[in-house]
């Protein structure tokens, strides 16, 4: 069993959309280690992103960067073989609007060649995930309401982080949601390792510190047990 990694995949929904690609490129060169894709409906969220011939074009432009797509959608399935084919790697899907075919999607995700991940709003229970986790490689405690960047940091979230790495001590936990300098060390201590975040990375003078201090933060809980 590999032992757990601490990741900082920004997002880049705050960044400038007019540069993605540039944006993208210097997120990398600065240290990222994924870039996290929010992909949003209009319907499940209010908000209206991008979907698949963008992040095709950001891929023909990159190609060796981890892309994860947090696919805040009413209907993740429709996407799944679009994403497939536009070189994503983590498909990370809210389970809220498809609570009846969750496995389903998982199946069909994981058939597709990508790696799931199960996504969680602020008010959905983290128990609701629990008999889908050996399908997923990967789960997402939302910290803020999905569907806008710059949003303030829910702490409240965090005992849903510390349950799941307590059930799971091997699980791959993501928290996204108003994470920065100033909240990483509630994330990292909960039990998070994967660590999303926008505008602290993004309208950061110096990027690359931000995202070496969120990283360090994050592997210095996991190696001294901080984590729970």
């Amino acid at each position: 069993m590999a032992p757990l990694s601490a990741r900082i995949g920004p997002s880049i929904l705050n960044a400038d959309l007019s540069q993605l690609h540039e944006e993208s490129e210097k997120l990398l060169a600065n240290g990222a280690d994924y870039l996290h894709l929010d992909v949003m409906d209009g319907t499940f969220v209010p908000n209206l992103t991008f979907g698949h011939p963008v992040v095709k074009c950001l891929r023909n432009k990159i190609k060796d960067a981890f892309f994860e797509t947090h696919m805040m959608v009413q209907n993740p399935q429709q996407w799944i073989e679009p994403m497939a084919d536009a070189g994503v790697q983590q498909y990370t899907f809210h389970i809220e609007p498809v609570l009846d075919s969750v496995a389903d999607v998982c199946r069909k995700v994981r058939e597709s060649g990508m790696k799931v991940g199960l996504a969680l709003k602020p008010g959905t229970a983290v128990e609701a995930v629990q008999q889908y986790i050996d399908s997923a490689d990967m789960v997402l405690v939302m910290t803020v309401e999905p569907g806008f960047g710059g949003q303030k940091f829910m702490g409240d979230m965090m005992p849903k982080v510390q349950w799941l790495r307590e059930h799971y001590p091997a699980l791959d936990i993501e928290v996204d949601g108003g994470v920065g300098p100033a909240t990483i060390e509630q994330c990292s201590k909960a039990g998070a390792n994967m660590i999303v975040a926008g505008t602290a990375i993004i309208r950061a003078d110096d990027q690359a510190a931000v995202i070496r201090d969120l990283r360090s933060a994050v592997q210095s809980a996991i190696n001294h047990g901080g984590q729970c």
